[in-house]
């Protein structure tokens, strides 16, 4: 097993790490729209969305993999009809790759966030 670590995401707010890769598979702590500072980003659900995705970008890079190599994704927000708007930018990121992915709402998110995201990739 390795820990995964990286100044480029924010560091973990609670007793885990960004990541661990064990074998060739990554799997990520959940990522809230934290700048790598720890300031949360607290406009619309576009721009926490887009934070959140610069922070998997980061521990997904310093694990060895990418979007390319996502196999499963959870997504956690607490408003469902936030939907349509998280799938355009979600879409944009995956651009043709299509990871089986969960979406569920839920009634709070650490720091009071609108949106966290969890993957799980093969590291190349």
């Amino acid at each position: 097993m390795k820990f995964v670590q990286t100044d480029q995401a924010p560091q973990a707010i609670g007793p885990y790490s960004q990541g661990m890769v064990v074998n060739n598979m990554f799997y990520s702590s959940g990522q809230i729209p934290l700048t790598p500072e720890g300031s949360l980003v607290e406009g619309s659900i576009e721009d926490q969305t887009h934070q959140v995705f610069s922070n998997l970008k980061a521990v997904l890079e310093e694990a060895g993999a990418s979007f390319s190599t996502v196999v499963k994704v959870m997504v956690f927000l607490d408003d469902l009809s936030d939907f349509n708007a998280v799938n355009a930018i979600y879409a944009d990121y995956f651009g043709d790759h299509r990871p089986a992915r969960s979406c569920v709402e839920v009634s709070k998110l650490p720091k009071g966030a609108g949106i966290e995201i969890e993957v799980i990739a093969l590291v190349k």
